[in-house]
């Protein structure tokens, strides 16, 4: 593998990470503001008081001796998602899609008996799975249900948008796509597929999985080129609202689209990664960079993302993939 120096880096606009720490993360983001974003449960309560739909609080453990009224809290439910309150990129969710009896289904058909889930819930209590380690508390949520135009670009899992948020303005977009590899996450680091967006139109520009470009997805093998974000026009508002609500200059909201209720935030990030940067094939300083330079910055969220709409517009879009050569034209080559 050839790595791209840091000169040639920067000629494409890419942000790294001491860039996007000093020059993003603590230029725009006051510490104090960090909880807001870091415990989930303020986050949902903060969208709740704003008008922002979330999925469903169906309870919360805070405390080792809470894990005895797992079973009770769970019976009643078919479906639910298990967090950390504190967890970080993933790490620590628990989706199960089936309950039977003694049973418990994760997308991929894997089955768990109470006993595993109580251990694992432990473990998150433990502050296995928070940032820095810290005692944590385990929340539970209603299961998303996946909207019809997803049903084959995603596999046994719920995909989510991220969209970077700078200063209220939505500057770039990113689909990520469960797939087996990633048991049902829609985690980069996991194996999900990143697919870039255009802000303009919501249609699928690049795509990668483990940093590599594809251009179908690995399971289902839909081609990525044929894909537009459904209620474009809605999640870019709704997106740069979040700055409103967090007070946070930089900003990663994390959207999913419920079948029945539609749009949903389901997490803030106050220290976004920058691989959206590799799914969209382009870098974020050049946006960084237009949006410094406005001299005077709308209060409203609509207005602002028009603007990114109409100026982080692109035209390109995914060629269709290459035609497999068979053995016998490899041969015939040769």
């Amino acid at each position: 593998m050839i790595l791209a120096s840091v000169k040639k880096l920067r000629s494409f606009g890419i942000i790294g990470m001491n860039q996007r720490n000093f020059g993003l993360v603590s230029k725009y983001n006051p510490r104090h503001l960090y909880p807001l974003v870091d415990d989930k449960l303020k986050t949902k309560l903060l969208a709740q008081e704003a008008g922002i739909n979330v999925p469903q609080l169906l309870g919360t453990l805070r405390f080792q001796h809470d894990v005895k009224q797992l079973k009770e809290m769970l019976e009643p439910h078919e479906q639910f998602v298990i967090k950390p309150v504190a967890g970080s990129g993933g790490k620590g969710i628990l989706v199960i899609s089936e309950h039977d009896h003694n049973f418990y289904y994760k997308p991929s058909g894997a089955a768990l008996r109470l006993h595993n889930i109580e251990r694992h819930v432990s473990n998150i209590l433990s502050g296995l799975h928070s940032l820095g380690g810290k005692p944590d508390a385990v929340m539970i949520e209603s299961l998303i249900q996946l909207d019809p135009v997803f049903s084959d670009y995603s596999y046994e899992g719920i995909p989510d948008l991220r969209i970077i948020v700078l200063k209220g303005y939505p500057i770039m977009a990113m689909l990520r796509l469960t797939t087996h590899t990633s048991d049902g996450k829609a985690n980069l680091h996991q194996g999900a597929v990143g697919v870039g967006i255009d802000i303009g139109t919501g249609a699928a520009l690049h795509a990668v999985q483990f940093g590599n470009p594809v251009s179908r997805h690995p399971d289902t093998r839909k081609i990525f080129s044929e894909l537009t974000i459904p209620h474009w026009d809605k999640l870019l508002p709704l997106a740069a609202a979040c700055y409103e609500m967090t007070g946070l200059g930089y900003l990663g909201v994390d959207i999913v689209l419920d079948r029945d209720q539609g749009p949903m935030i389901i997490e803030l990030n106050a220290r976004p990664g920058l691989a959206i940067q590799v799914a969209n094939c382009a870098g974020l300083l050049p946006r960084v960079a237009v949006i410094e330079a406005l001299s005077n910055l709308t209060p409203d969220p609509q207005a602002r993302a028009d603007f990114c709409k109409e100026n982080f517009s692109t035209t390109l879009r995914m060629l269709p993939p290459r035609k497999h050569r068979t053995r016998a034209t490899d041969r015939t080559k040769k």
